[in-house]
Parts: structure tokens; sequence; C-alpha cells
């Protein structure tokens, strides 16, 4: 698989962060789970039920080593998903990323939730489903536990290789040895 990013763009591979310091292509000779950076939904974006689900498989992507913890979650918010709804495409939409998510294809899996996003918008709308409230502790926790890094709305600038180096390695997630 052939991957282009931009300069300053994050790239997360088998649960490391990469940050590429201009234009570059990558290409992944093997197997690899990884997500783009334009992809990655921040803890505090999980707003509505969807995006708390996104989230919970998306820990499973980036973060192997939480994978257990982020299972439990999903699992849970899929099920009050399931109990809140009566919509047969939500349901069978819930039901496709299940079973993505089963066979380990989390890419994929994130990718339908995120197209049952406007759906979602109109039920909650319509007020067929209740809104989520604010993240609840269990995602918190799991957002802790993973610290993501904040997404960078500058623009890259041109530095000088050791300070590229510093910078970068301020920008990888820090690993709680408590977690």
């Amino acid at each position: 698989m052939r991957l282009s990013l931009r300069a300053g763009e994050r790239i997360y591979i088998n649960g490391a962060v990469l940050r590429v310091d201009r234009k570059v292509a990558v290409e992944l000779l093997n197997d690899a789970t990884f997500l783009l950076e334009s992809h990655v939904l921040q803890a505090e974006d999980a707003t509505t039920p969807l995006r708390q689900l996104y989230f919970a498989a998306q820990t499973m992507l980036i973060d192997p080593g939480q994978t257990a913890a982020a299972r439990a979650l999903y699992d849970g918010l899929r099920d009050g998903l399931l109990a809140a709804t009566g919509e047969t495409v939500l349901r069978d939409g819930l039901a496709a990323a299940h079973a993505l998510v089963e066979g380990g294809r989390l890419f994929e899996a994130l990718k339908l939730i995120r197209g049952l996003y406007p759906l979602e918008a109109a039920l909650m709308s319509a007020g067929e489903t209740p809104a989520a409230p604010a993240p609840g502790p269990g995602l918190t926790a799991l957002a802790r536990r993973t610290r993501l890094p904040e997404r960078s709305r500058e623009r890259a600038t041109v530095r000088s290789p050791a300070v590229s180096r510093r910078a970068a390695s301020a920008a990888l997630p820090a690993r709680d040895p408590e977690a």
C-alpha cells in the first residue's frame, strides 16, 4: 500500500506515531495497521454515540496495548446504540462494523462508522436517538491512557535537523507506566 503524506502530517502505524518533515510517499510492504491523522478523532470531539464508538475502535487500532479496554468500551457503546434505535439502516451498519471489528479489519470498520454520522445527525435532530452526554468516564480514561497527540493547526516550517528531532520526540505520546 502506498501512502502520500504532506509536510508535518502524522500517521499512526502499529501503535507508533510518525510525523514527516516534508512531503513524502511511504509504501507499506507488509500487513500493518495504520490511521492517517485526518481520520483521528480526539476524545473531546467524541460527543455523539457513534463518535464515541468510533473513538473506541480507533483506540484499538492506534494503541494495541489498550485493545482489551477499548474493546470492552466499544461493545458497551454498540449495545447501547442497538438498544436506543430501531432504525434498520443504523442497526445494519452497526452489525457490519461489528463484523469488521471481529475480523480485525478496524480501518474498514472506522470508515463504515464515519459513513453513519449523517444518519445519526438526522435521527438525533428528529429526536429518535438520544444525544450522548459528554464523554463518559470509560472514554475519558481510555483517552488518558492512549494520549493521542493534539493535531497541529499550523503550517510546517523549515527547521534545522537538530530542532526537528527535538520537536518530533516531544510530539510522541508519553507512555504512562501505571496504565
